[in-house]
């Protein structure tokens, strides 16, 4: 079955937990997820099944929402609640007003240094397993965008916040680096993501709910021509449709492909089933040629 389905993520689980428990309950053998999130987090994670893990590529700069708090006064070497306590600082002088300041610091174009404990690869070897064998290894800082972050409740120790960033953010860092900056240190208490580009939490079901559907899913997510509501849709003709489908480029009269996002069009013939994503890749002769990136019809 090739759905998009958007499970909420219970605590204490990875993201390739979900991906195996998914996998082994429906009986479909190509099962992925669009991007980590953390175990000791929870909400959404989006997950593809079948033919729907090759649209993987276009959900990749989806930016992320998520709530969460952080805790003044304790930093962990894991930079969240699980990790061991390496200091602790009197948090005590801390406003309101200072943690608003330290809050918009972070928003805009920044640059992170990713955390030792989290899924990136040194050399071939994810960082966390060097991390729990007592290795640190220079990180190269990355440019993230976070587009909001913002106070929701403080009873301190305990800040709560809402984040809507880019993709490859780290949460657990913002907390942390804030921390710093407010002279107190700090770690992230709890994170729940509530939105994955257009897939928000009410939209989630529990991996309880996946599982027992066992191998019918269709009552749960998307369908893939769904999946990507934010690229326009381009309905094309048998002929179209045979020249998409072996990998051909098509010419589209302007009109008919008016809004497209980055080039990018999601192309049907039935108004069904997705038959493939396309790319504007120049004019002939006052048209507009589309090139297929990625077809899922069978070819015939």
């Amino acid at each position: 079955m090739d759905r998009v389905l958007v499970v909420d993520k219970p605590p204490g689980m990875t993201s390739h937990d979900v991906v195996q428990r998914v996998r082994r309950s429906s009986r479909i053998k190509k099962v992925g997820h669009t991007g980590t999130l953390d175990p000791a987090a929870t909400g959404v994670l989006v997950l593809l099944t079948g033919k729907a893990t090759r649209l993987a590529q276009f959900f990749v700069n989806d930016d992320k929402a998520y709530r969460g708090h952080l805790v003044l006064g304790v930093t962990t070497g894991t930079q969240d609640a699980d990790g061991e306590i390496l200091e602790e600082r009197d948090p005590g002088g801390v406003t309101l007003p200072q943690i608003e300041s330290a809050l918009a610091q972070f928003v805009g174009d920044i640059e992170q240094v990713p955390p030792m404990v989290s899924a990136l690869k040194h050399e071939g070897t994810p960082l966390y397993v060097l991390a729990r064998k007592g290795v640190v290894v220079d990180r190269e800082p990355r440019r993230v965008v976070v587009q909001r972050l913002e106070v929701i409740r403080f009873e301190p120790p305990r800040v709560e916040f809402e984040i809507v960033c880019s993709s490859g953010t780290y949460v657990r860092t913002i907390a942390s680096d804030v921390g710093e900056l407010l002279g107190c240190g700090a770690h992230l208490g709890g994170l729940s993501r509530t939105r994955v580009g257009a897939f928000g939490l009410e939209q989630a079901a529990s991996l309880e709910a996946i599982e027992s559907a066992r191998r019918d899913l269709s009552s749960f997510g998307l369908p893939m021509l769904e999946a990507l509501p934010r690229l326009p849709l381009l309905t094309v003709d048998e002929r179209e449709e045979q020249s998409i489908s072996t990998g051909g480029a098509i010419d589209v009269a302007p009109d008919r492909l008016a809004g497209s996002l980055d080039g990018l069009v999601r192309i049907t013939a039935d108004g069904a089933e997705l038959l493939a994503i396309g790319r504007e890749s120049g004019e002939r002769n006052g048209t507009i040629v589309v090139r297929p990136v990625r077809v899922f019809a069978d070819q015939r």
